[in-house]
């Protein structure tokens, strides 16, 4: 068995080929990321049948809903299960066959003869492990590259890494109700593309775009079904100190678990706090009423070790950002949705009895720690409706230039560059930040401009990009001007497969000089990353300072 894999910045660079070729950097093992391949070709397979069957009028959402749990799946930090991505290949047979006769009905009663669609969609998974493993042998990221040669194999992968990103969004909105047939068909026509083995590299940089446009219109989705279903965030101080009691610490990105669990655990004495990008959860009304959601605990993902290790009670990892739990936690945490790790319990159903359960036989914090806050919750609207008084700012002289530092963090070195960039901006600028990037400098004291507008605005999770895009096209307009030509410098911290997606959405709407990094992904080569900064503007950051120099320069 043959295995590769190098969709996240910790890949394995000390080989000729930049890329994890047996246990990941990640904790994933060779049968995981073998059958993760499969899954992914599998998911092609559906899309094939599905794109056909909506030419004839033939939609599947629970097909569609399946992709997108699938690719999910195979993010970075998600599932590393092995049992759970075999039951999910044969599921994923199964809900192609029932899209195949679909459209195969559909076909012949609109008078054509099926067509016989070759590639993943005729692929029908082995019946045991040892047989899924040869076959996802033949079908991993570097299929073809002897014929195609790396560029294209790299593009690839770029076009396949965002839609997973894409995926994560359209499973996060599908959980509290909300879904959309373009974005759905968006991606399935995206897999059916992928399933041909294109080999033209305009063509796949230009599908890069076309996964940042339906980036674009998940991100709006994921946007509307947060504010519909919690509110709208408004501007909040944050606890990040600990509360005397029992304690269940909720990691992840998901909204709908959080919730539930705060439901469960009323009247019951225990705290419940977040951890990561959970962070923005306390400014959503209907999350922040619940008087026992007590703060927020820790750092970003990749500090989870040791921040679970020395939280007192059960560690609930809900959609992703897992790391493999050390024995000194490993019986107390739970995962749901996507998320997996091997003899690590599994939730289902919003059931969370045992995690209280946990709390209540857990030592919990023995006493309240001395009140440290931090101030979040500049969402689309918080920032609209301050968006005059940026206008003014601008005007006067009060902000020289507007900085939005933000992606996914990671423990890489030279990370240091964002706490060094983000306290190194001058008075006469603001800060927009989003994603775990923010763990960077966000306890950090960054004052206010000389008007009086807080420095630092934190506009929420990765996918809140959105937010921050629509401000900036607000400000554009107001100003009379181009978003490129704003006093506006976009620093985007890539880590993993949603960061892509972001930045597939920046290229898409035409958003040039954006800063990337802190490394150029492993599968963009040098050829293509020439061509991505000469076409695009796309830069890689260098130092804060030098960085900083060419951005104020530049205004």
């Amino acid at each position: 068995m043959s295995v590769f894999c190098y969709q996240c910045e910790q890949t394995d660079r000390t080989g000729s080929t930049a890329g994890c070729s047996t246990k990941g950097t990640c904790g994933k093992d060779e049968t995981t990321a073998a059958l993760q391949d499969l899954l992914i070709h599998l998911c092609k397979g559906i899309a094939q049948y599905a794109v056909r069957g909506r030419a004839l009028g033939v939609a599947d959402h629970e097909a569609s809903a399946f992709v997108a749990y699938g690719l999910f799946s195979t993010l970075t930090n998600v599932n590393f299960n092995a049992t759970r991505f075999v039951k999910l290949i044969h599921e994923a047979g199964a809900v192609r066959l029932r899209v195949r006769t679909a459209y195969e009905d559909a076909a012949r009663a609109a008078g054509r003869e099926p067509e016989q669609v070759s590639g993943p969609a005729a692929l029908e998974p082995a019946s045991d492990v040892e047989g899924l493993l040869a076959q996802a042998g033949q079908v991993g990221v570097l299929a073809g590259r002897d014929v195609v040669g790396e560029d294209v194999v790299g593009l690839r992968a770029f076009v396949l890494y965002a839609l997973k990103g894409v995926s994560a969004y359209v499973h996060h909105a599908r959980v509290l109700g909300y879904r959309s047939d373009e974005v759905d068909a968006g991606v399935e026509a995206t897999l059916d593309h992928l399933a041909g083995s294109p080999s033209d590299a305009e063509d796949l940089l230009a599908r890069v775009l076309e996964v940042g446009r339906i980036n674009l219109q998940v991100m709006a989705l994921l946007d509307g079904a947060n504010t519909e279903t919690f509110g709208s965030p408004a501007p909040t101080k944050v606890r990040t100190s600990a509360v005397a009691g029992k304690a269940i610490l909720v990691s992840g990105h998901g909204f709908d678990e959080l919730q539930e669990i705060l439901r469960q655990t009323e009247g019951t004495g225990i705290q419940v706090y977040t951890h990561g990008e959970m962070l923005p959860a306390h400014a959503y009304p209907e999350l922040g009423r619940h008087p026992h959601l007590a703060g927020n605990y820790g750092g970003a993902w990749q500090d989870q070790q040791q921040d679970f290790a020395a939280f007192p009670g059960p560690i609930v990892m809900t959609s992703n950002c897992l790391i493999e739990p050390l024995p000194a936690y490993r019986a107390r945490t739970f995962t749901t949705g996507p998320v997996g790790w091997p003899g690590v319990r599994h939730l289902t159903d919003y059931d969370f009895k045992g995690v209280i359960r946990a709390a209540q036989a857990t030592p919990g914090f023995a006493e309240t720690a001395p009140a440290h806050d931090i101030t979040i919750g500049f969402g689309r609207k918080a920032l609209l409706s301050i968006s005059e008084n940026i206008i003014d700012a601008v005007h006067s002289g009060d902000i020289r230039h507007m900085f939005l530092i933000g992606g996914c963090d990671g423990a890489a070195p030279g990370r240091d560059y964002y706490t060094q960039l983000a306290m190194a901006t001058p008075d006469e600028s603001v800060i927009l930040t989003l994603g775990c990037n923010k763990f960077r400098f966000n306890k950090l004291t960054h004052g206010t401009t000389p008007g009086g507008l807080p420095r630092l605005l934190d506009v929420g999770q990765c996918n809140d990009t959105y937010a921050a895009i629509r401000v900036a096209q607000t400000l554009a307009t107001a100003l009379d001007t181009d978003v490129n030509d704003l006093p506006l410098t976009i620093v985007l911290a890539w880590f993993e497969q949603k960061a892509l997606a972001v930045l597939a959405t920046l290229l898409h709407l035409g958003l040039r000089n954006v800063r990337t990094g802190p490394t150029v992904p492993a599968f963009v080569t040098e050829p293509v990353w020439q061509l991505l900064c000469e076409r695009f503007g796309l830069r890689a950051g260098e130092t804060a300072e030098k960085d900083l120099a060419d951005a104020l320069g530049a205004a």
